[in-house]
């Protein structure tokens, strides 16, 4: 279990009062579906503790959190992919990566013969290329030996939406098939070969649960959700893994060091026990917040991204890693360094 880091009751005395002195200072955010499930928790939590401030979260992917927190119209956005396009240079140097927590995405099927199926990587790039059509195909029986596969067509399921959890796929993609990265590529949105899109984390599971024959990658929490079995998937050391928080960790401990960013890719990591295709998921918020309402709200979202990285992240388990220790302190000098006017909103004086 992890030790929670003490939060001082100079934070809470200090941050409440302030807040108490407006009414329904309200913090919107927008963003990723991949890490919905649990900030639907947070949000419920906070908000029950915290009763003169509103978090709001509104899970419409990654896509639309970052264009949310570039048009101002939210206080935090949220995705799965690190905004390092260079195209957004300028917004990437003023912008703050804050890595709340690590998750996996699952290859769902629909094959109501096939209790259990296993799948690699550069099987999974094939089937997206278009190349892999029939479920009997020699490759797939190849990693199912003794499994009676149907002779069924595979029915391609992927978002339409800007999309972190298509970020985390293709990152992982591109790093096993070059033809897929030569063709394809690495973005929150490609131009899919072949397939079906659907938008949001349920529209791909939806597309797969109604038809037989069908492949698509979610969130594991939505595939838990919707009663999907999911793929077990060979890993880069050669070995079968089934998604788990422990997978995810192995991969995060086996990938190098987070650089100042906290940018990182842990897809295809090494390690026998490490999950292949995983990502953390982020916050985003300005450095500079002088554009909120007033000093109340900016210091009001400050508390609530301490709370997430203190009191929320027991709430992370079963469907998430939490973040180790040593990040989360990382992070907290992170959050010391958001200004409003000017002035630091987490002081060394009145933070831990």
């Amino acid at each position: 279990m992890l030790k929670p880091v003490a939060l001082s009751v100079a934070i809470v005395g200090t941050f409440f009062a302030s807040c108490a002195r407006s009414e329904d200072i309200t913090i919107q955010g927008a963003g990723a579906t991949f890490p919905a499930p649990l900030y639907s928790k947070w949000v419920a939590a906070y908000n029950k503790a915290n009763p003169g401030i509103k978090v709001d979260y509104q899970a419409i992917g990654s896509g639309g959190g970052i264009k949310g927190i570039t048009d101002r119209t939210v206080q935090f956005g949220a995705s799965d992919a690190p905004v390092i396009d260079e195209t957004k240079a300028g917004f990437a140097k003023s912008i703050m990566h804050i890595p709340t927590v690590s998750g996996s995405v699952v290859m769902i099927y629909n094959l109501p013969t096939v209790k259990a199926l296993t799948l690699s990587g550069d099987v999974i790039a094939d089937i997206y290329l278009g190349k892999i059509t029939k479920w009997n195909d020699a490759r797939i029986i190849a990693l199912n030996v003794g499994v009676e596969l149907p002779a069924k067509d595979i029915v391609v399921a992927h978002r339409s939406d800007g999309s972190g959890t298509t970020w985390i796929f293709t990152n992982y993609l591109s790093k096993v098939s070059a033809e897929w990265k030569a063709k394809v590529g690495n973005a929150t949105s490609v131009k899919w070969p072949c397939g079906v899109g659907g938008k949001g984390g349920d529209g791909p599971a939806a597309s797969v649960k109604a038809g037989e024959g069908g492949i698509g990658y979610v969130e594991l929490s939505y595939a838990e959700k919707l009663k999907l079995p999911y793929s077990t998937l060979i890993n880069k050391a050669g070995k079968p893994v089934r998604a788990s928080v422990d997978g995810v960790m192995a991969a995060a401990k086996n990938t190098a060091d987070i650089p100042d960013d906290m940018c990182i890719s842990i897809t295809d990591a090494p390690g026998d026990d490490s999950y292949p295709i995983c990502g953390y998921t982020y916050l985003l918020v300005y450095r500079d917040v002088s554009y909120f309402k007033s000093k109340e709200q900016a210091e009001a979202l400050v508390t609530f991204l301490h709370w997430c990285l203190m009191d929320g992240m027991v709430m992370a388990k079963p469907n998430y890693a939490p973040l180790n220790e040593d990040i989360r302190t990382k992070l907290l000098a992170r959050l010391k360094t958001i200004v409003f006017n000017g002035e630091r909103l987490l002081t060394a004086n009145n933070a831990n």
